[in-house]
């Protein structure tokens, strides 16, 4: 089966808010075009197409139908969608690599979190007999699994500030980052809580944005790049929906799906953790030493556009092969309550 490498990444800045439409065309017109640009690739050179988003936080039935404005009506398109982060439509931009169906994709994932209560919004992704009908946020639960480890001694409150510190310290380089900047931590844990143990700093902030990622067999990656990110190891993993059922503090599928990977050598590691203590659980899930840098880009924390966020670490990690300042990087993407769903990807020059 041939090899996949990922040839251009592009993303949208990073905002609060942005005006317009919940179907994403505006954020993705300019990106596409963006991302044709540097690979020298137009949309009848593109193999199939793959998208990640949510109808339920668009408010719309078929929202990504919508989207599909985005490329145009002609020529036709081989094109499929995933209901959620589009980090999974690239596995399934690759598998259609892998097969030899065709030797081009593009994958691309968009979100409007402001158009509603993005806390309220996640409570539908909870087991619907039990816990959802409570209408637990995704804030309160994260904040759970941050006491179940300040209990426990795993991490302090100084170790999330720091986590948070040094990601705007990172996202300073970042044009497309919604939060960066120097802080000092002190300062951070002077800042009253929001769910108690998290202060805002430790939750990502609710974004709009979109992502595209194009990926092509490696044959095919040499003519479209000079550095082609080859994609060496995909795999993901799922734990119970049961929040009781689980160690919140522990990540076993982020562990499962690092178990099956060569990770020896990584430099540089783009982690999707909403909220501090969710790197640190990452971070020993992967087993990553102090030798790697984590979230060069700043992170999530410093902008997670819904169902792109992933995407774009997987972007991200390519972005640092294509422009030489690492041979082998790791993506990790997330989905779902507490780190429920994790897929980690490995890629190298070639």
């Amino acid at each position: 089966m041939p090899d996949v490498a990922v040839v251009g990444f592009a993303q949208a800045p990073n905002v609060r808010e942005t005006a317009g439409t919940t179907n994403g065309v505006e954020m993705l017109v300019p990106i596409f075009a963006e991302v044709f640009a540097r690979t020298g690739l137009s949309k009848k050179d593109i193999g199939f197409w793959c998208s990640g988003s949510s109808d339920y936080l668009a408010g719309r039935a078929f929202s990504f139908i919508a989207a599909v404005d985005a490329i145009g009506a002609f020529p036709p398109i081989h094109e499929s969608h995933v209901e959620m982060d589009a980090a999974w439509a690239l596995y399934e931009a690759w598998l259609k690599i892998r097969m030899g169906e065709v030797d081009t994709a593009l994958v691309y994932g968009f979100g409007k979190a402001s158009a509603g209560q993005l806390r309220r919004v996640l409570s539908l992704q909870l087991d619907p007999y039990v816990v959802a009908p409570l209408w637990p946020d995704s804030v309160s639960i994260a904040g759970l699994q941050a006491r179940l480890g300040l209990d426990a001694g795993l991490w302090s409150e100084k170790d999330l500030a720091e986590v948070a510190a040094r990601s705007r310290r990172d996202a300073v380089g970042n044009p497309a980052a919604q939060l960066s900047g120097e802080v000092e931590v002190a300062d951070l844990l002077d800042t009253p809580y929001f769910a108690d143990p998290l202060r805002a700093h430790d939750i990502a902030p609710v974004t709009d944005g979109a992502a595209v990622i194009v990926l092509a067999s490696a044959e095919r990656a040499s003519d479209l790049v000079d550095r082609p990110a080859v994609i060496t190891g995909i795999e993901h993993r799922v734990d119970s929906p049961e929040l009781g059922g689980r160690d919140l503090t522990r990540s076993p599928s982020t562990e499962l799906a690092a178990r099956a990977l060569d990770l020896d050598g990584v430099e540089i590691a783009e982690l999707h953790a909403p909220f501090t203590h969710q790197e640190l659980i990452l971070r020993t899930a992967l087993g990553l030493g102090d030798g790697v840098r984590i979230n060069p880009s700043g992170g999530a924390l410093t902008g997670n556009p819904m169902f792109s966020a992933g995407l774009a670490r997987i972007g991200e990690a390519a972005a640092r092969i294509h422009h030489g300042d690492a041979r082998k990087t790791l993506a990790h993407a997330t989905s779902g309550p507490a780190l429920q769903q994790n897929l980690v990807t490995v890629l190298e020059a070639r």
